[in-house]
């Protein structure tokens, strides 16, 4: 994430934005704007003095369920309130990159619902259709990135409250898996399987401020089987009662991915329904109670001021919950999760729609405990099963953001924010001539990072091939003033971030550059360094570097004599 200008001016355009926007219900507590310019004075001297911080010249906003030292830390509850000595250590790392925390967000108190509305600090009104909810609970991190007052958020997710916010919002939302990122200083909802979440505008800037926050994976990302991308994609009949034209937008979304070369396989959800049904109608809401249920109940029996009922009714119907209960459940979830994963087998992700509707704020007041369940109909069972996510826009249905999300194993978010991209960013073309052939020993570095065969091109009659000395062999295509030919190859699409990521990784002597095909345009592709030929041999009668591997192995000398280039 790059800094378009300083901190202390980014500070005050956020400042002058707030104001713009006239949201006060997105905040809890807001910092003075002199004490985080201050702040911001400081990141702009570091970067002055030569220092590298990623996030320099950004702000941050903070679920109010996460501490931030010197400011309330309420939980959406006023009679909660408990003032933090220090920042949990998932706002010390943001911090410490650089970035400056405006303040607190509003959120679902005690981050209890998906709605954004049960909170004594006003209901969260949608960044762009403001009679419909926010989504929650994280709603007022999720607008203050929506309305660009924000360039990253925290939020927390236990049930869906990273992912469905951003889906309704129009933004990305990344979820780890738990445990990836640090819960101390967060006030817990369950806390086994709570997470801390980011909100940002883009999937690059999401998963660079994962990579800040997360702890080191305890191991390796799990591997995959090569070949294209696998994507579990529900038949639309397992996807129950969506909102208007969703499941079509839906359709589209798969699609898409199906146009850029992923393998699509139907999935039963049974397991992932079953799961999600446990979060809330199970005996796992009881730790909610053993997180703030005593102090709910002494609220109560004060008159509960500050205290929303929805929420103290989901708290307080936990207390009685039987222990038997609880390990009966345990059990239930082992065997589902199972299922659950064996249904995933090797796919790369499983594509949902984030959540099922919208709905206006009238219609969340008419049925607030059956509307928020429809909200987490697919985000419930992610935590429970040990699962990371990504939310990411998929388009408009009736002038409504629409989005979907990619849920897979534990340690592959970094995946999952490749697979968003083909979803959010254009592909780009590579053109290649050598070892990333089809079949050929480089290969497997284009499949892995997305790519899709497009079809066999050729070059404009200005190249020339030759056979490097390199393991594993490849040639070098280099452009000619004179005695050109056409070279044959393949044009391949990759998401945009996989061109770089090949481009980070080349070896000496290749290089990426305009390639001119003989349809007379260009494309990126793999070209060599002239000063590497030196004793290399001509191949370019041979037309392409497969016809040259194919030839009689005695015959491959006699294409043309070795040269010596100075």
């Amino acid at each position: 994430m790059s800094a378009v200008v300083g901190a202390v001016e980014r500070v005050r355009r956020a400042y002058a934005r707030i104001a713009a926007a006239d949201r006060p219900e997105v905040w809890i507590d807001l910092r003075p704007q002199a004490e985080a310019e201050a702040e911001a004075a400081l990141v702009d001297a570091r970067v002055a003095a030569g220092e590298h911080l990623p996030l320099a010249g950004t702000v941050c906003a903070v679920k109010g369920n996460i501490d931030v030292a010197g400011l309330p830390t309420t939980a959406g509850c006023p009679g909660y309130a408990y003032l933090p000595e220090r920042d949990a250590p998932a706002v010390a790392r943001l911090r410490a990159a650089g970035t400056v925390v405006l303040g607190t967000t509003n959120l679902d108190q005690f981050a209890t619902g998906l709605v954004g509305t049960r909170s004594p600090y006003g209901a969260v009104r949608n960044a762009l259709a403001p009679e419909r909810i926010a989504g929650g609970s994280s709603s007022g991190s999720a607008v203050a990135v929506a309305l660009g007052i924000a360039d990253l958020a925290l939020g927390t997710d236990t049930a869906g409250s990273g992912r469905v916010p951003a889906a309704l919002n129009g933004i990305v939302g990344l979820k780890p898996a738990p445990g990836r990122v640090p819960t101390e200083g967060v006030v817990p909802a369950c806390a086994s399987v709570d997470c801390v979440s980011v909100f940002a505008r883009t999937v690059d800037e999401a998963e660079a401020v994962l990579r800040l926050l997360a702890d080191p994976a305890p191991a390796a990302p799990p591997a995959r089987r090569p070949g294209p991308w696998r994507i579990a994609v529900p038949a639309a009949a397992r996807l129950g009662t969506l909102a208007d034209g969703w499941a079509e937008a839906f359709t589209a979304a798969a699609d898409r991915f199906a146009a850029a070369g992923a393998d699509l396989r139907d999935l039963d959800l049974t397991p992932f329904d079953r799961v999600a049904a446990m979060l809330y109608e199970g005996a796992f809401v009881a730790e909610r109670y053993t997180a703030v249920g005593e102090f709910v109940d002494a609220l109560a029996e004060k008159g509960g001021d500050g205290l929303d009922p929805v929420v103290a009714g989901i708290i307080g119907a936990a207390r009685g919950l039987p222990a038997h209960r609880l390990y009966a459940d345990l059990a239930e979830l082992d065997r589902l999760r199972a299922l659950a994963l064996a249904e995933l087998g090797d796919a790369d992700a499983l594509l949902l729609p984030t959540t099922t509707w919208h709905p206006t704020f009238a219609e969340v007041a008419a049925d607030p405990v059956g509307g928020n369940a429809r909200l987490g109909r697919f985000t419930n069972s992610a935590n429970l099963l040990g699962l990371c996510a990504v939310a990411v826009p998929a388009g408009t249905v009736r002038g409504l953001p629409f989005g979907v999300m990619l849920v897979g194993r534990a340690d592959t978010e970094a995946r999952l924010c490749t697979l968003a991209r083909l979803l959010t960013e254009p592909p780009v073309r590579l053109a290649v001539f050598g070892a990333h052939l089809t079949g050929q020993p480089l290969n497997g570095q284009l499949t892995t990072l997305g790519g899709r065969f497009c079809g066999e091109v050729a070059t404009a009659p200005v190249y020339r091939l030759y056979a490097l000395d390199t393991v594993p062999p490849k040639p070098g295509l280099v452009r000619v003033e004179a005695d050109g030919a056409a070279v044959a190859g393949e044009l391949w699409e990759l998401p945009a971030a996989g061109l770089g990521t090949l481009l980070a990784a080349l070896p000496h002597p290749m290089a990426l550059g305009p390639v001119l095909l003989a349809d007379g345009t260009r494309t990126p592709g793999f070209l060599c360094e002239p000063t590497a030929l030196t004793s290399a041999e001509d191949i370019t009668r041979a037309g392409s570097w497969r016809s040259y591997l194919d030839a009689p192995t005695g015959a491959r000398g006699t294409a043309q004599p070795r040269v010596r280039r100075t």
